[in-house]
């Protein structure tokens, strides 16, 4: 886990200023953590653990990409006033990257959530920045690990409360494990010959990895490598030869881009259809099933399931 602490002298003189101020009591006692996090899925995952006890503000909202991401000036100042920063890493927020860094050198606590998983079973690229894919939330176990680094920073941050984000992540990590049996049941209903996911971009390698597909992306690990003329051509060829019945748009990425697949095995004299939009880089719309983790998850796997049968 990366967290970054620094102590100046200006702090500890403030807070003996306060000390005596308040003769002994404590100021932040009914004060919430104030917690800043990067993707639609971070955030639902700090709320989960950190309950009515943490005040969570997500930069990115519903659709938005968070490799093509850019803070704006408020997201800058929010980001400076956080007790807690809760980001991807592994190069997914990649505009990011240098408010992060500017960041550590102000002594704010940060934690990269992917950066504490065991590289040993990361998938490598060679096309991209970290070389290795960031899409990690895909895993369920990757994601149960998420939500122990969350919990561990959180009771770091405000042990007197402890016990309750122990808690929550009890009860949510027992809700993650029901949606992998209820994924793999439904997965099981698929022959293994007809796991085969067309996505407009490599977001699903993970879950291909987890659940026996094979995954083919049109774009890359990032949407900001644009997919060309041959990408279109080897992969409607790809269509046709393996006799794929559907493909799927992400809604985090233009929809022009998988029409574009579609045409062109269209005009090769074979059909295929768009079987629905998969939420890939970012979670649905808030107060939406969809705008959960775990709702995504059973979204895109009966979405997939359906169609691919």
């Amino acid at each position: 886990m990366k967290i970054v602490r620094k102590t100046t002298l200006s702090i500890i003189l403030l807070s003996a200023l306060l000390s005596c101020k308040n003769e002994g009591k404590d100021t932040a006692e009914n004060e919430k953590l104030n917690i800043v996090t990067t993707t639609t899925m971070i955030t639902d995952l700090v709320k989960n653990i950190g309950g009515d006890l943490v005040e969570v503000n997500g930069l990115m909202g519903a659709g938005v990409d968070p490799h093509l991401y850019k803070a704006s000036e408020g997201d800058v100042n929010k980001l400076y006033t956080a007790d807690i920063i809760f980001y991807n890493g592994l190069h997914l927020e990649g505009k990011l990257v240098e408010v992060f860094e500017k960041m550590e050198r102000t002594g704010k606590t940060q934690v990269a959530l992917a950066e504490s998983l065991d590289k040993s079973g990361l998938i490598g690229s060679d096309y991209f920045a970290s070389n290795y894919d960031p899409h990690v939330w895909f895993n369920i176990e990757y994601f149960k690990q998420f939500a122990g680094e969350v919990t561990e920073t959180l009771v770091e941050k405000d042990p007197k409360n402890a016990s309750k984000y122990a808690e929550n992540e009890a009860e949510y990590i027992q809700r993650l494990t029901q949606l992998e049996t209820e994924v793999k049941a439904k997965i099981e209903t698929l022959p293994k010959e007809k796991r085969i996911l067309v996505t407009a971009h490599d977001a699903f390698n993970y879950f291909g990895k987890a659940y026996n597909f094979e995954v083919v992306g049109l774009q890359g690990l990032s949407t900001a490598t644009e997919a060309g003329v041959q990408d279109v051509q080897r992969i409607s060829q790809f269509i046709i030869d393996n006799n794929v019945k559907a493909i799927f748009v992400e809604s985090s990425v233009p929809r022009r881009t998988i029409e574009a697949l579609q045409q062109s095995v269209k005009s090769k004299g074979q059909d295929v259809k768009i079987g629905g939009s998969l939420y890939s880089d970012a979670l649905g719309s808030a107060r939406t099933e969809e705008g959960t983790y775990i709702g995504m998850f059973k979204h895109n796997v009966n979405t997939i399931i359906n169609e691919l049968k």
